[in-house]
């Protein structure tokens, strides 16, 4: 079928959901691949939003908590420009995910740091905290890896381009955290 032919039909039947023609020139269509991808990040990045939040309310250092809570937004801007995407619109991407690491230094206020085997216990829980936070931007930097070859726009390639360095970021932010607070070794 010509692609005028498919053009006229979509816009037909967009006309009956009430977008206008212009709306649907401007949408994007997807591979089966690339639809694919889009709900897997889609999935990714819910899991990280619930992740983090989750983190936040369990980390016992409020420089952590502070760091999971900013790590948090960001994934939720990366999961409204993924549902963006797979909506056929491009998304709007100012500064998304760029953190100023500078807010995230040790903070010597409120907090009522425990003692002896209290503080071991937490600082434990922190470290598994942050671990599997790591682990978590590894394989969502990877699933970014992966779509940006996949992708034939490269306004797309460089939307998910964006979102995966912002994801490397997140995984430096928490490797700097454990490395201040001896949880991180490098051999």
């Amino acid at each position: 079928m010509p692609v005028s032919t498919l053009v006229e039909i979509e816009c037909m039947k967009s006309a009956v959901r009430g977008i206008l023609p212009t709306e649907v020139m401007n949408m994007m269509t997807w591979t089966q691949k690339e639809a694919s991808l889009l709900k897997d990040l889609k999935q990714q990045e819910q899991l990280c939003v619930e992740k983090y939040g989750q983190y936040a309310q369990r980390a016992n250092d409020p420089e952590l908590k502070q760091i999971f809570q900013s790590i948090q937004q960001t994934e939720q801007q990366h999961l409204q420009s993924v549902s963006t995407l797979m909506n056929g619109q491009m998304p709007q991407m100012g500064q998304q995910g760029q953190q100023n690491q500078q807010t995230h230094q040790k903070q010597n206020g409120h907090w009522q740091q425990p003692t002896g085997a209290a503080l071991q216990q937490a600082m434990e829980d922190d470290k598994f905290l942050c671990q599997d936070a790591i682990c978590t931007e590894k394989e969502v930097s990877g699933a970014y890896n992966v779509s940006i070859f996949e992708f034939r726009d490269p306004q797309v390639r460089q939307v998910l381009h964006q979102i995966q360095g912002a994801e490397q970021q997140h995984g430096e932010m928490i490797y700097q955290y454990m490395a201040r607070n001896g949880m991180y070794q490098a051999q």
